[in-house]
């Protein structure tokens, strides 16, 4: 293909997955995805390999969806598969890290062949189990395990699993609902995949997804290449729910010759007896987002580009957990898989990187009674603290890196479950000094509508140690959280009375030079 036409069909791609995505939130039940966009959209070739990713969606997502692309055409190879079959897991170890993010493989056919899928991973309201938190101590405690299964079968809705889905989840309608929308996004996307092949005559995608995996993964070389070889080192320490203390070692291997890279997190902390566990896909996933983010982010993600950069952990580890470790928080540790990458980074190109932020995001699942006596779990919400400064801007408040995701605005959740804001602001120079400063982080206050007892799930860390600031920047301050005006520090559910007040505040940004 010349120059030209791959262009023309490279957008036509972006544009048939960032519909798919466009689709799935519209028709999305939960107000995570349809809101906050907790969500990942892809298209795969016929061998797995991811070739093109939507506009929107986090890197925990889109790289986790990549790396399962692989698990499942060798669980169902191409060509057993019929028109009408969707595909599922939301097996950790072999997606996204926890039960909550459930992944749809839909196939696409053409003149009776299978020539590529579409896939997406979506965070659900819920999964039974403990719910949203660290609480649980094995794995089987968290929830539903989905293995390799179709959710359809030509056409046909597998009603066992269906059956199954719906009698292990506290809001099974929500959870069939977003099903659903996944099954009917990856229809989508196969409609506009086939079109796009109608308009150029092609039979297949295979010349074109050649092309593109090729030639991304030459540009990503080519730019490692550009780098100073050598192996650095960088360390992140941080606080966890229950005051465990963290450390997040890795080191970076440039490889200018082969044009690669190799990121090695030996040396960090052992994986824990509470959920905060993560496995080796979500880890790599975070990893490869850092260097791409500092590496050349116009590029497309993908097999190819994601191919240069090796991530390897002890097995046992808290960032490479062995079965049957309990991950249902596993973002509190895996959201800050970058901060060590990026302190390694900073000696190789210190114009890019950011000083430590506020890391993972703080999520809430709220169990309860309304005022009526009417039961209901709450969809997990989020809010974030400050990005760590740059070396030339300061960092953004109240957001969310490295996940990208965004806050549900609060009239949506007021609307949804009887919740009453009753703070919602900046943090006001919580963020780290510097020649650039960090970002801030925000103050969330709330309390329930309801006369019975209710549970609170919360999963915040950095409430003892603030974020790390960059070349003599000084740190952001710690988060708090508060239930009743006194700090609490918490793995595990708590019991909260009907007329309990909770504060939140999350941690500033770590500034960037004296």
């Amino acid at each position: 293909m010349d120059g030209i036409e791959l262009e023309i069909l490279w957008s036509n791609l972006i544009a048939t997955v960032s519909e798919q995505a466009r689709a799935l939130q519209r028709i999305a039940f939960s107000p995570i995805v349809r809101e906050a966009g907790d969500l990942a959209t892809a298209l795969f070739d016929r061998h797995g390999r991811m070739v093109a990713q939507a506009v929107t969606g986090t890197p925990g997502h889109i790289n986790s969806l990549a790396a399962a692309g692989i698990h499942f055409v060798t669980a169902f190879p191409p060509d057993t598969l019929a028109p009408g079959d969707v595909l599922i897991t939301n097996d950790p170890w072999l997606t996204a890290g926890h039960f909550f993010d459930i992944t749809v493989m839909t196939p696409v056919f053409r003149g009776g062949r299978c020539i590529g899928f579409f896939g997406s991973t979506i965070h659900h309201t819920d999964i039974g189990g403990y719910g949203v938190g660290a609480g649980a101590r094995d794995v089987h405690e968290e929830g539903l395990w989905i293995p390799l299964a179709k959710l359809y079968e030509k056409g046909v809705a597998n009603t066992l699993l269906h059956a199954i889905i719906r009698r292990n989840v506290r809001t099974p309608d929500h959870v069939a609902g977003d099903l659903s929308a996944q099954v009917a996004s990856g229809r989508v996307g196969a409609e506009r995949l086939n079109a796009l092949c109608d308009r150029h005559d092609l039979s297949d995608i295979e010349a074109l997804a050649d092309q593109v995996i090729a030639r991304s993964e030459a540009a990503t070389r080519a730019s490692i290449r550009a780098l100073k070889g050598g192996t650095f080192h960088g360390e992140s320490v941080f606080d966890v729910p229950g005051g465990e203390k963290i450390t997040l070692h890795a080191a970076v291997t440039v490889d200018p010759v082969a044009g690669g890279i190799t990121i090695d997190f030996a040396g960090s902390s052992p994986q824990s007896a509470i959920g905060i566990n993560v496995v080796l896909n979500y880890t790599a996933a975070y990893a490869n987002f850092a260097i791409r983010s500092c590496l050349d982010p116009d590029l497309p993600n993908n097999f190819g580009s994601l191919t240069p950069v090796t991530v390897i952990a002890p097995e046992g580890s808290i960032v490479n957990c062995r079965y049957p470790a309990p991950v249902n928080a596993r973002h509190v540790v895996g959201m800050y898989v970058p901060m060590p990458v990026l302190k390694a980074l900073h000696q190789v190109m210190p114009d890019r990187v950011l000083a430590e932020g506020s890391g993972a995001v703080w999520t809430i699942q709220i169990q309860g009674q309304d005022d009526q006596g009417r039961a209901f779990t709450s969809s997990m919400f989020n809010y974030s603290g400050g990005m760590g400064a740059r070396r030339e801007k300061p960092g953004l408040s109240a957001t969310c890196y490295p996940t990208g995701v965004a806050a549900v605005p609060v009239e949506v959740l007021e609307a949804a479950m009887p919740i009453v804001f009753t703070a919602k602001e900046l943090r006001r120079g919580s963020g780290g000094a510097g020649r650039q400063p960090g970002g801030d982080g925000q103050r969330i206050g709330y309390r329930m509508r309801t006369a019975a007892p209710w549970l609170l799930n919360v999963v915040a860390s950095r409430t003892e140690l603030g974020p790390e600031g960059l070349e003599g920047g000084a740190p952001g301050q710690a988060g708090r959280f508060l239930v009743n005006g006194q700090p609490r520090s918490e793995a595990r559910k708590m019991l909260m009375q009907p007329d309990d007040d909770v504060l939140m505040e999350t941690p500033g940004g770590g500034g960037y030079g004296q």
